[in-house]
C-alpha cells in the first residue's frame, strides 16, 4: 500500500503541472492575439481646453437622500406635521411610552408657528407621589429617528424644543437605545407654571456616554399635568463646517471634486401634483417656521430643513457652482396654463433675488438675515424637469426664458427638450439629456455626441446611469459602462459642458430607486463601483484634452481618452489616460506618444489605477465596502511608448508625470500598492 501511494502522487503532480502550463501558454496565446494601439498627440498646443464645470453632481431628495442622510438633523417629523394639517392627527414615527391609564396622547392646533400650527398634547394621569404613581422612569413620547438615532460615546447632540404647559414641568430629556433601557446621555428641565405658560424655547446639550447606533430620542416626565410640545430636533454638534450636514456624507461628495451641484431634483421639484410640489420659499427662513412638505413621488414627508438657503451653503462648501432647478407650473399629472404662468414666473424671479440680490433688495434682505450677506454665485437655471413635450411646456418656457433673459442676461438657462440629434424650436443655452438604460447600450453611446451639432446650445447631461437587471444595486458592470459613457463625454465635451450621475444618494432603509452612487445608513457609508468610476474623473474638469486614436480590430470594446493637468498639491503636469476593456479577453496596448521630448515622462512617481473584480456583478456593501474599489501601483515602464495589459473589464488610469530632461530622476522602487 505504501508503495503504490508514492507514484501516484507524483503522477496526480505531474498531470497538474501539465494542465497548468498548457492553460498558461493558451491564455498566453490569448493575451497575445488581442492587442490594440493608443496614439496619443501630446504637442503643445494640440488639445483642447475641458470645460471648468465638466462634472459634478445631482441631488434630489429621493431614498431619504436628505432626510434622513445629508442633513443631520436626527428627529423624523420633528413639527408633528406630516400627519397633516386636520386633528387629531397621526404622529408616526413617534410612539408613546406608557398607556392609556398614565397618559393621553393628541394633536392640536395650537402651535406658535403660523406656517406650521400643529402640536403635540400630553395629558399625564400620573405622578411621581401620591396613589397615581408613574412608572419607573416616567411616560412620554419618543423618537426613533431614521430608522434608528447614530449616538457615538464622547460626541454632543444638540436638543431643541419648544414646550408649554398648564403647570410647572420637569422633564427628562435622553438618548437611550432602541428599546428604552440603555441610556446614552440624560438631563432634566425643570420650569414653573409661569415659565412655560406660554410657548417657550428649551435647549440642552447632552454628550453620549456610550454608542448605539440604533437609538431614539425621549421625552418623558413623572409629573401631572397637560404638555404641549412643538418642533423638536435634535443635531449632532459636529457637522460639515458647521452648517448642519453630515460630516462623512459631504466628505464623499468633497472626494469626486464636483464643479456644480444641480438641486433639488428631478422629480421631487415636479410632484405627482403641483400641490406637493417644492417650493423655495416655504424651505427658508427659521427652521422652526418651515412648514415642510410631503413628496408624493417619493412618498415621504419632509421638514424641509434641508432648503433652499442650504443647498447654496452646500455648493459653497464643496466649492461647486448650483444649478437651480425650478417648477415652471407642471407636475406629473397637473399643468398651470401658459395664460395663468406669471405668478410661477415671479416666483423664479424672486429665488434667483434672493440668491443673487444685494441685501438691501427685498429678497436679498431675507438671505442676508439668514446669515449670509454676500450673494450666492448663482450662474445657471434649469426652468422645469423633464417636461419637454408636455402640453404648455413650450408656453410657460418661453415666459420663464423672456422674463430671466430681461432681468438676469448673464444667467444661462436650461431647456427639457433634448437638442443633441435636432434644432430645438426655441432659444436657450443648454439643453437637458437623460439615459438610464442597459450597460451594453449605455456603453455603445460612447460616441452618442460624435455627430451632434457644435453650433447652438451646449449638451447638459444632467442624469444618467445603468439601471435594470445589469445594475443590481450597484455592480461592477453597470460602473464599467458608465466609465465607457463619461469617456466618450470628456472626449466630446466641446458640446458636452456639463455630466452628473444620479440618482446621488440612497438610505438602505429606504430604496425608492436603485442604483445609486453612495449608500448609507445610520451609521455607515460607502460608495458603489458608480461612485468609484466618478473618482477617476476627478481631474478632468478644466483639463487638457489631447488627441487619442485608438486602433483595434472589430471585435474590441475599447474606448479611451487622455488628458493633461496640473496637480495643485505638488505643481506637477501629469498626462491621463484612461482605457475601458468591456471584453472578456486581456488586450496587451500599446501605448505611443508623439509631441513629447525625448526622455519627457518621469520614470519615478507615475501610477496604475485600476477598478475591476472577479466578477461583473460584484457589489459593495457595508461588509465589504471596497469590494469593488479602484487600486493604485507604480507604473514600472513610464515611457513615451510602453507596452501595458488591460484586464478584462477593467477600468484603468495612468498617471505619468512630465519633466524637463534636466529634472529626470531614476525610478524609484515600484512595489507599494495603495488603495484610493
Amino acid at each position: 500500500m505504501d508503495y503504490c501511494k508514492l507514484p501516484c502522487s507524483v503522477l496526480f503532480l505531474c498531470l497538474f503541472i501539465s494542465f497548468r502550463l498548457s492553460y498558461q501558454c493558451l491564455a498566453d496565446e490569448v493575451e497575445a492575439n488581442q492587442t490594440a494601439q493608443l496614439l496619443i498627440d501630446a504637442s503643445e498646443g494640440s488639445g483642447h481646453p475641458i470645460p471648468q464645470t465638466l462634472f459634478g453632481i445631482f441631488f434630489e431628495e429621493i431614498n431619504h437622500a436628505g432626510a434622513g442622510g445629508l442633513w443631520a438633523e436626527l428627529v423624523s417629523n420633528r413639527g408633528f406635521e406630516a400627519g397633516g394639517s386636520n386633528t387629531p392627527s397621526n404622529i408616526d414615527p413617534w410612539s408613546i411610552i406608557g398607556d392609556e391609564s398614565f397618559l393621553i396622547v393628541s394633536t392640536d392646533r395650537s402651535s406658535c408657528f403660523e406656517r406650521n400650527k400643529v402640536a403635540l398634547r400630553m395629558k399625564v394621569l400620573c405622578n411621581s407621589e401620591g396613589t397615581d404613581i408613574c412608572p419607573s422612569g416616567g411616560v412620554g413620547i419618543y423618537n426613533p429617528g431614521f430608522w434608528g438615532m447614530n449616538i457615538e460615546q464622547g460626541k454632543s447632540y444638540k436638543v431643541v424644543f419648544y414646550v408649554r404647559s398648564t403647570g410647572a414641568i420637569n422633564i427628562s430629556v435622553s438618548f437611550t437605545g432602541s428599546i428604552g433601557l440603555q441610556t446614552l446621555a440624560s438631563t432634566n428641565i425643570i420650569a414653573s407654571a409661569s415659565d412655560v405658560s406660554n410657548w417657550t424655547k428649551m435647549e440642552v446639550l447632552l454628550e453620549a456616554k456610550a454608542t448605539n447606533h440604533n437609538s431614539r430620542l425621549q421625552l418623558t416626565t413623572s409629573k401631572k399635568g397637560v404638555v404641549w410640545f412643538d418642533q423638536v430636533s435634535a443635531m449632532p454638534l459636529e457637522t460639515y463646517k458647521g452648517h448642519r450636514f453630515r460630516n462623512e456624507l459631504v466628505e464623499m461628495l468633497a472626494d469626486i471634486k464636483p464643479r456644480f451641484i444641480r438641486f433639488p431634483g428631478g422629480c421631487f421639484v415636479e410632484g405627482e401634483w403641483l400641490r406637493n410640489a417644492f417650493r423655495w420659499k416655504e424651505s427658508i427662513g427659521p427652521w422652526e417656521e418651515r412648514p415642510g412638505h410631503f413628496g408624493d413621488v417619493w412618498m415621504y414627508w419632509t421638514d424641509d430643513g434641508l432648503g433652499y438657503f442650504e443647498f447654496f451653503l452646500l455648493a459653497e462648501d464643496l466649492g461647486a457652482l448650483p444649478i437651480w432647478v425650478f417648477n415652471n407650473g407642471i407636475s406629473h399629472n397637473d399643468q398651470v396654463d401658459t395664460s395663468s404662468i406669471l405668478p410661477f414666473v415671479q416666483e423664479a424671479l424672486d429665488g434667483i433675488e434672493f440668491a443673487r440680490g444685494d441685501s438691501s433688495s427685498t429678497w436679498g434682505a431675507v438671505r442676508a438675515a439668514m446669515g449670509h450677506p454676500e450673494p450666492f454665485d448663482l450662474r445657471y437655471v434649469a426652468i422645469g424637469n423633464e417636461d419637454c413635450g408636455k402640453k404648455n411646456y413650450r408656453g410657460n418656457y418661453l415666459k420663464f426664458y423672456d422674463a430671466i433673459r430681461r432681468a438676469y442676461p448673464d444667467i444661462k438657462m436650461i431647456s427639457n427638450c433634448d437638442g443633441s440629434s435636432h434644432q430645438l424650436d426655441h432659444p436657450t443655452d443648454f439643453y437637458d439629456f437623460h439615459v438610464y438604460t442597459s450597460a451594453n447600450s449605455l456603453f455603445s453611446m460612447s460616441h452618442q455626441f460624435d455627430h451632434t451639432s457644435r453650433n447652438g446650445p451646449k449638451a447638459f447631461v444632467s442624469e444618467y446611469a445603468v439601471t435594470g437587471k445589469d445594475a443590481g444595486t450597484g455592480s461592477l458592470l453597470a460602473a464599467l459602462a458608465e466609465a465607457g459613457f463619461l469617456i466618450g463625454l470628456e472626449k466630446n465635451s466641446d458640446v458636452v459642458q456639463m455630466a452628473s450621475y444620479a440618482p446621488l444618494f440612497v438610505n438602505s432603509n429606504d430604496r425608492r430607486w436603485n442604483p445609486d452612487a453612495i449608500v448609507f445608513n445610520s451609521s455607515q457609508v460607502y460608495g458603489t463601483p458608480s461612485y468609484w468610476v466618478q473618482r477617476f474623473f476627478t481631474e478632468s474638469s478644466g483639463a487638457t484634452l489631447l488627441s487619442a486614436t485608438l486602433k483595434t480590430n472589430s471585435s474590441m470594446s475599447l474606448v479611451a481618452s487622455a488628458i493633461t493637468w496640473q496637480n495643485s498639491e505638488d505643481e506637477q503636469t501629469y498626462i491621463r489616460i484612461k482605457v475601458v476593456n468591456f471584453g472578456s479577453d486581456s488586450v496587451k496596448l500599446k501605448i505611443s506618444f508623439s509631441g513629447l521630448d525625448l526622455n519627457s515622462v518621469k520614470l519615478s512617481g507615475s501610477t496604475k489605477t485600476i477598478l475591476t473584480s472577479t466578477n461583473l456583478m460584484d457589489e459593495n456593501s457595508f461588509k465589504e465596502p471596497k469590494k469593488v474599489a479602484p487600486i493604485q501601483t507604480l507604473l514600472e515602464n513610464a515611457d513615451k511608448e510602453m507596452m501595458v495589459l488591460l484586464l478584462p473589464y477593467s477600468f484603468t488610469s495612468f498617471d505619468l508625470i512630465k519633466e524637463t530632461v534636466s529634472l529626470r530622476i531614476a525610478e524609484a522602487d515600484s512595489s507599494s500598492i495603495s488603495s484610493i
